[in-house]
């Protein structure tokens, strides 16, 4: 609680902006850090990741595209927006009034939903990971709602401003210097970066195949490959890293991901199961319920991965 007080009167003081950004950062790196002493590896990979990672070089990317004078627009009252965003507010304060408060040891889950997953969970699934078997399985329909947001997301970010046609060709026009052809022109960035980033791509496909036994899964899997990528694309230029994944492609894998992971659920009605239901997937329960987890978190990585890399080419496709 000390260190957010400090963050939080460093922020207030703060003028510069970029310093705001990577004051963010550092920020959610030691989050980062926080959830793996807390043995949280899940949410430390996504926050290193996206947090640290993604989030700050978006910001940083919006800083550079606007300007330091607001646009002259005319002015004018909007009551009905200010009136459906305090209804909205209204609406999920209330709905948190019937929740016990924060790390109360007599809450139900703590003595009926926690138990039972953690003593039934290996039994139904096969699966080492509480924290996957939960996600993939008992909270399928949860986990595909979320997958449909961050594509819902996606597509709102390249309809708002991706105005471009597919495979045009747009540079940001930078300040003298070129930034970009400074970095590209920086030996120890190249060398470095080749080195680090097939790592990184690597880990990630291990994060993806190998969350059902440990950390990770398809969500971190998504976010450290997108990491790794736009990370190539800040060292490279953008349009170096368009000719190795098209804009078409990562707009094809945002819907390539959730429609996996919807036929994963149609294809357990056909089995004659439920949706979602992975235990008609093979011969054993066991077996099925593996096979659908493996299935439906390749779709959430696919997704995951395709909306942060489309995300990213549609801001560094913007001129300033």
């Amino acid at each position: 609680m000390g260190f957010m007080v400090v963050i939080g009167i460093a922020v207030a003081r703060l003028r510069n902006l970029f310093a705001v950004v990577m004051l963010t950062g550092i920020f959610s790196l030691t989050a980062a850090v926080l959830y793996v002493v807390l043995d949280a590896v899940d949410v430390a990979f996504t926050e290193a990741a996206v947090g640290a990672g993604i989030s700050t070089v978006l910001m940083l990317g919006t800083l550079a595209l606007t300007t330091s004078e607001e646009k002259a627009h005319e002015s004018g009252s909007h009551p009905w927006a200010l009136m459906l965003v305090v209804v909205t507010g209204m609406a999920l304060v209330y709905g948190t009034l019937d929740m016990p408060p924060y790390g109360d040891p007599t809450a139900a889950i703590h003595h009926h939903v926690a138990p039972y997953y953690l003593e039934k969970s290996f039994g139904h699934t096969g699966l080492p990971n509480v924290v996957t078997s939960i996600l993939a399985s008992y909270r399928g329909y949860d986990t595909l709602g979320e997958v449909f947001v961050i594509f819902t997301a996606a597509a709102g970010v390249l309809l708002i401003i991706g105005r471009a046609k597919f495979g045009r060709r747009r540079t940001v026009r930078l300040a003298p210097g070129e930034l970009r052809d400074s970095m590209r022109q920086n030996v120890i960035l190249r060398v470095v970066s080749k080195l680090l980033i097939p790592v990184i791509l690597l880990f990630a496909f291990y994060v993806q195949w190998h969350g059902d036994f440990g950390p990770g899964g398809g969500f971190q899997a998504g976010v450290i490959f997108a990491a790794g990528f736009i990370l190539y694309t800040l060292i490279f230029d953008i349009d170096t890293a368009r000719t190795m994944i098209s804009p078409r492609i990562t707009r094809l894998g945002l819907a390539a991901g959730v429609l996996l992971y919807t036929l994963v659920g149609v294809a357990s009605m056909l089995k004659g199961g439920t949706f979602l239901d992975y235990s008609v997937l093979a011969d054993t329960q066991v077996k099925g319920q593996h096979l659908g987890i493996l299935l439906v978190e390749l779709g959430v990585g696919i997704t995951v991965a395709s909306a942060m890399v489309s995300i990213f080419f549609t801001f560094a496709g913007q001129e300033r």
